[in-house]
């Protein structure tokens, strides 16, 4: 019975241990995927803005393209300025939790992004996404030009022409409207906390999830 409890207590123990660690910022990069040199200071750079659930979770597959200069989470779409997480979360302002990427044309096309986007999100789900359920967590696509549009509607009839034909596709295209960052906690939150980003993931079953939608094409 002694040995038990010990176990335990040891479990216990490197659990705090654990959760202390995830908490530190020593060993995180808060620069994921630096741009190349000069690239920040191009005036050509561009803007997409994606809604696909949890924002943490939209981030990481932005980041990892090349041409890609910065990824933000925060909240769009909604009738109240400047809300705060705690408000959007409640599903009262109208805004989703979303990301705006900026990036360079030049080496990174939006039917990249799209293609990116759409990997990443269950666009069949009309309440949400995943375990988070709410119109705050609804996939929407927000365009910022005609060009945007053209590229987005093709991109969604090409997927219901050729992969989801006997369902609706339940991702909205919209004009981009204000973007409010989020806290900066949110930001780059997969990489400041990548254990609680994890068990996260996990335990919403997004990954799960995209594989039963895009197999092993999926994120």
């Amino acid at each position: 019975m002694k040995a038990i409890r010990n176990i335990l207590i040891g479990l216990a123990l490197f659990g705090v241990i654990v959760l202390v660690w995830d908490a530190l910022p020593f060993y995180a990069d808060d620069t994921p995927n630096p741009p190349e040199p000069g690239l920040t200071q191009k005036t050509d750079l561009a803007t997409a803005t994606f809604a696909g659930g949890c924002f943490w979770c939209m981030e990481k597959p932005f980041d990892e393209l090349a041409g890609v200069v910065s990824t933000t989470s925060g909240y769009t779409g909604g009738t109240v300025a400047d809300p705060t997480y705690y408000q959007v979360s409640a599903g009262g302002t109208g805004h989703v939790e979303s990301v705006q990427v900026r990036y360079d044309p030049s080496q990174v096309s939006y039917d990249t992004l799209l293609d990116v986007f759409w990997k990443n999100v269950d666009p069949l789900d009309n309440n949400g996404q995943f375990c988070d359920k709410g119109s705050q967590y609804r996939s929407k696509i927000f365009v910022h030009n005609d060009e945007q549009r053209q590229l987005a509607e093709a991109s969604k009839q090409e997927l219901a022409q050729e992969k989801f034909t006997n369902t609706d596709i339940a991702t909205e295209i919209e004009q981009a409207q204000t973007f409010y960052p989020a806290e900066e906690y949110h930001q780059d939150y997969y990489l400041k906390h990548p254990i609680r980003y994890n068990y996260y993931r996990t335990g919403c079953g997004r990954d799960k999830r995209l594989e039963e939608v895009w197999g092993s094409s999926a994120h």
